[in-house]
């Protein structure tokens, strides 16, 4: 069994913003759809808050961890969503902060690569072989950049 090197969770506020918004859809739809003819609309309704929620499960913690030859990341605590990124294909890290505009989750903005974020604008900013970016987003900044550089110049 290999044993982390490095292990961290960040937990976010990103899921309290998507429980809110689950409640005020349901309590919407309770207050505004008292008729049968609008029952489409609970059926929209149910689904749009249990997507919501879905979603809110999803992006409570991002665990940053090493595996072996690759930093792994995973949103949870549902574990649909992972990343692996292979040491091998790291070229430099560096410290860095995301801007406003790379927002938090993940995605890809043309010009400045892809972003996993959870929450804040903290992150260490990685630049691969072939050149691309990507920004890790972590509340433990300096210790995964100090991990990585260690990964990468071994």
């Amino acid at each position: 069994m290999h044993l982390p090197q490095y292990d961290h969770i960040q937990r976010g506020k990103l899921h309290y913003i998507l429980h809110v918004s689950a409640l005020a859809v349901a309590a919407i739809c309770l207050i505004t759809i008292p008729t049968a003819a609008g029952q489409i609309r609970i059926y929209i309704a149910i689904g749009t808050t249990a997507l919501l929620e879905f979603l809110a499960f999803t992006c409570i913690t991002l665990r940053l961890y090493d595996d072996k030859n690759c930093l792994q990341l995973k949103y949870g605590p549902l574990p649909l969503i992972k990343k692996r990124i292979a040491y091998e294909k790291i070229v430099t890290t560096k410290p860095s902060r995301s801007k406003f505009i790379d927002g938090w989750g993940i995605h890809y903005s043309p010009g400045r690569g892809w972003t996993y974020n959870l929450w804040g604008f903290d992150c260490v900013e990685l630049t691969m072989i072939d050149n691309k970016t990507i920004r890790v987003g972590t509340d433990d900044t300096a210790g995964l950049n100090a991990f990585l550089e260690g990964k990468i110049s071994s």
